[in-house]
């Protein structure tokens, strides 16, 4: 029987065949795998693609409003896609054409749009531009670490991690202090849940993009800081300490919770937390600005993961979102001054305090506006201090989006309903990286 690696490399070759024939019948491959483009004028007009639509709008349209005021001989048109299609929307246009200049690549895409030969390195462009030294190297090391190369294929411009949002209007009716460790965070979800008045201690992602807070509460209680062993071939995932965690997180599932979490993907969560039905909540930064506008700054903190009773505290990593110079672009020096000014400290400040998230530009990140966000400040000082461990996810793996969503997600409710144990789940996942690492290390030679 074809092993299915064999099978989806046959694909590979196919694909790459055909795409040569339609380029050799007359097609000029424009905006195609492993077209060049140009480095054109440096004016006219180029075409942005915000991969988060809808929901970053408003504060592109301002910068690119700046942008083309400080640069009136270049015009930028905006195209907003919904992060739910942006892959698939990139992946069409590398087959068929039509990809744009400039692009928000976020770092869980960067590794299957680089293996498709559609985005410039970036690392002699930044190195040569008033970027220099001004960029986080946490971020640089994210989105490299992400494109499974030692190549910067996307200029970071901020990032999210995983926060402990609680209400601080309920903890306090209680008598409990912040939820610092672990222990403290199970004790709480306990003590503020009283289902006879629909309350509950905590609410559990079990819809779309549950695994990533799975992994998340796995790492911080098993304390483990390698996505990997030692070999590079084997996962953690599966470890002992991490299936204790799992069992120990989805138990709170009925108890603490309410059973529509089964299903629930973050607007619900974070509209019950709202309501002030739940206690606590675990998101990302992306969420902040709701529960200000929703709650004022005073019912609610958003804190780091909790640490261990010793004091650790591990993370695992979350994509930086990041601009992308897209290789078929006939324009690359109008390109390249949209990105460099997007991530300016100006721009790269407005935008990051507009959508509550950490900046990538090092003087940003000094501005005052950080001291106002308490909970971006305390986000960035957890990712960056070097005090935290974080856990690289294999974003560069092409699998990686598959096998930690549509392939797990189904199989981590069975979890939560007690009809599978957390270790045969994690088993099961921990086999298809381990064979998905294999490959990609095949692959890389």
């Amino acid at each position: 029987m074809t092993k299915p690696r064999t099978r989806r490399l046959a694909a590979a070759v196919s694909l790459v065949s055909a795409l040569s024939l339609t380029a050799a019948c007359g097609d000029d491959g424009s905006g195609m795998t492993g077209a060049q483009g140009a480095e054109g004028s440096g004016t006219g007009k180029i075409v942005f693609w915000d991969e988060n639509g809808g929901v970053r709008t408003a504060i592109w349209k301002e910068i690119i409003a700046d942008f083309e005021k400080a640069n009136p001989d270049i015009d930028v048109q905006y195209v907003g896609i919904a992060s739910t299609e942006a892959q698939s929307k990139y992946d069409t246009a590398i087959q068929g054409g039509g990809l744009p200049d400039v692009g928000g690549v976020g770092a869980a895409m960067v590794a299957g749009i680089t293996a498709q030969d559609a985005l410039e390195p970036l690392d002699d462009r930044i190195a040569g531009s008033s970027l220099k030294g001004k960029l986080n190297e946490a971020m640089l090391e994210n989105v490299k670490n992400a494109a499974g190369r030692d190549e910067t294929y996307t200029v970071p411009i901020s990032a999210t991690n995983g926060v402990l949002y609680y209400r601080t209007d309920l903890f306090e009716k209680a008598g409990l202090g912040e939820p610092d460790t672990w222990d403290e965070f199970y004790e709480a979800a306990a003590k503020l849940t009283d289902k006879r008045k629909n309350s509950f201690g905590y609410t559990i992602r079990g819809g779309p993009g549950s695994i990533a807070q799975a992994l998340d509460a796995m790492y911080g209680q098993s304390g483990i800081d390698s996505f990997w062993d030692e070999s590079g071939t084997h996962t953690t995932v599966n470890d002992p300490k991490n299936v204790a965690a799992l069992e120990k997180y989805a138990g709170l599932y009925k108890k603490v919770t309410p059973e529509a979490d089964l299903n629930n993907d973050f607007t619900k969560m974070v509209a019950q937390f709202d309501s002030g039905s739940i206690a606590m909540l675990n998101h990302n930064l992306g969420s902040y600005q709701d529960h200000v506008s929703s709650l004022g700054a005073d019912k609610f903190r958003g804190i780091p993961q909790p640490e261990l009773a010793d004091g650790t505290r591990v993370m695992v990593s979350n994509p930086v979102s990041g601009l992308g110079l897209l290789k078929s672009s006939e324009n690359k020096a109008a390109a390249w001054k949209f990105i460099e000014f997007a991530a300016s400290h100006a721009s790269n400040s407005k935008f990051s305090e507009s959508a509550g998230l950490i900046p990538a530009n090092k003087e940003a990140a000094e501005d005052p506006w950080l001291d106002k966000a308490e909970t971006t400040k305390l986000g960035a000082e957890a990712l960056f201090s070097g005090d935290t461990k974080i856990v690289q996810l294999p974003y560069y793996l092409p699998d990686w989006n598959t096998l930690s969503k549509a392939d797990s997600e189904a199989g981590f409710q069975k979890v939560l309903l007690g009809k599978t144990s957390a270790k045969d789940f994690l088993d099961t996942f921990a086999g298809k990286l381990d064979e998905a690492q294999a490959e990609w290390k095949e692959q890389q030679g």
